[in-house]
């Protein structure tokens, strides 16, 4: 739970108390009300909380030491950029951002989000069972989130369960967009290294300079596939032995399949691969709906352009029942997430900031 505790250095800020969680001191607005830690990783602590104002349970996201690794401060700075546009159903909601004490110093930042009770890892491993209304209603919801990004000119770039949050009525939000980038722009932002690996499309793993939103759409079969099945359905130990693995399930490729490759170290190693008929999905999924196998089969096709697209996958009969187009319109404006990699600390520090400043119009 969380502790009440003094300040640091007996140096109180107005407007803010403190308290400890996981051995973590959380320095926050006096209106949340921490109830407990729900969450570490990597970038730091999330905790529950209340707002007192507005009696809306939240979760409180605190990045310690933001500017510690450059890479880590340009995603914050990407995530917070983006949320504040994005306002749809189906991608989380940035609440707030927490003023800092000092505008110049400051070192860590919290982010306020909508709470939500679990994310879709932790149920695929759970014992509840998922029935098929259960994986049709995910996809749907996880597709239905992907068409406003795509349509607003975003790639998630990072899609799996651990970044699908989960309400106990089933409602799925897509969080985490620290590797998001804009689908046209700067083709420096387009090679670098994406998506957790098991999620990787074809086109990832084999280094292709160029590639689009059917990215997004491998990795949500990749999904698909796990929540179908209750595990990984490419566990791949690294790259090649993940390429390996795709070969396995979906057979050796045909020559013109493999034209989208434009790195020719990467052809020839696909080629190199002992021939492979590969394996019929039915029998990795012997339970499942045809219709859902139907749809899994389009979006896990190993040439990009030959993949399902997020609008498709949508009137794909297994879940077309569940999407009307009138109730699901595109982003009005097309964002750009063009922030320059190689600005320094203080610049970077200065945006965020300034972000800030749209939750806090009374600071300006």
């Amino acid at each position: 739970m969380a502790t009440l505790v003094e300040p640091p250095n007996g140096m109180k800020s107005r407007g803010k108390h403190y308290y400890t969680m996981w051995q973590t001191l959380f320095e926050i607005d006096t209106k949340y009300v921490p109830i407990k830690p729900i969450g570490r990783g990597a970038y730091g602590v999330v905790c529950s909380s209340i707002n007192r104002e507005t009696n809306e349970k939240v979760a409180i996201k605190k990045i310690n030491n933001v500017f510690e690794n450059r890479i880590d401060a340009l995603r914050t700075l990407r995530e917070l950029v983006l949320l504040r546009h994005i306002k749809h159903d189906n991608v989380i909601a940035l609440k707030d951002v927490m003023m800092p004490t000092h505008r110049i110093s400051f070192k860590d930042v919290y982010l306020v989000y909508e709470l939500m009770d679990t994310d879709l890892h932790q149920i695929i491993k759970s014992s509840q069972s998922l029935s098929n209304d259960h994986c049709k209603y995910f996809v749907f919801q996880l597709l239905r989130g992907l068409k406003y990004l795509h349509s607003a000119n975003i790639l998630h770039r990072d899609l799996k369960p651990g970044n699908l949050l989960v309400n106990a009525n089933c409602d799925l939000k897509i969080c985490d967009f620290g590797l998001a980038r804009t689908s046209r722009g700067n083709e420096q932002f387009m090679t670098e290294y994406v998506v957790t690996r098991w999620y990787r499309a074809p086109e990832l793993l084999l280094c292709c300079d160029n590639y689009g939103t059917s990215i997004d759409v491998w990795s949500v079969g990749c999904i698909f596939a796990e929540i179908l099945g209750r595990k990984p359905i490419f566990p791949g130990t690294e790259c090649l032995n993940q390429l390996k693995l795709i070969i396995s399930v979906f057979g050796t490729q045909q020559e013109a399949d493999l034209e989208f490759i434009d790195n020719p170290k990467a052809r020839r190693f696909i080629k190199s691969l002992p021939y492979s008929r590969g394996t019929h999905i039915s029998s990795l999924y012997p339970q499942a709906d045809p219709l859902a196998l139907d749809l899994l089969q389009k979006m896990l096709v190993f040439e990009p352009s030959k993949r399902i697209t997020v609008t498709e996958a949508l009137q794909h009969p297994y879940i077309s029942g569940l999407y009307d187009p009138q109730c699901n319109p595109p982003a009005q404006v097309p964002l750009s997430l063009d922030i320059d990699e190689n600005i320094g600390e203080q610049m970077i520090r200065q945006m965020m900031w300034n972000e800030t400043l749209h939750y806090h119009p009374e600071a300006r």
